[in-house]
């Protein structure tokens, strides 16, 4: 059994390597770039994303710096935690809608856009466009 267990990546593991890869996404950089940064290779990198190595402390960290979030960036939302009364940004479902939302292909792509636009009326015009176009109620 526990051969077993060795064989599949625990599930922390896999949450912390899709922040990595979900965080590394939104800012555009590649698996090469970060590997360089790290001094790693790429084929490093994907296999932290999948959760089949898990990512040491100090590399975690390493990782947090580049990427520019804290390292709790990539255990928020983690399987098996418990529901916490304060819970900085990730405190209900719509963060975390939000959150895979950014990581989708679309959601990324949305953001890139978004973040060039340079003329603040344009972008909350874009804003009312996206609402109008929406089914659902949005504040």
């Amino acid at each position: 059994m526990a051969e077993e267990n060795k064989k599949k990546p625990n599930p922390i593991d896999i949450h912390v390597g899709s922040r990595i890869r979900l965080r590394r996404n939104m800012l555009g950089m590649s698996q090469e770039k970060l590997g360089e940064n790290l001094g790693i290779t790429f084929q490093q990198i994907q296999k932290y994303e999948k959760g089949t190595n898990r990512v040491g402390a100090s590399r975690l960290q390493a990782i947090a710096s580049i990427l520019g979030v804290p390292v709790a960036f990539f255990f928020e939302d983690a399987p098996g935690q418990e529901a916490v009364g304060n819970r900085g940004f990730a405190e209900d479902a719509s963060m975390a809608s939000a959150v895979e939302f950014c990581g989708s292909p679309e959601g990324l792509q949305l953001n890139r856009a978004f973040v060039k636009i340079a003329d603040v009326k344009v972008r909350r015009k874009v804003i009312e466009l996206v609402k109008a176009l929406s089914t659902d109620e949005v504040d």
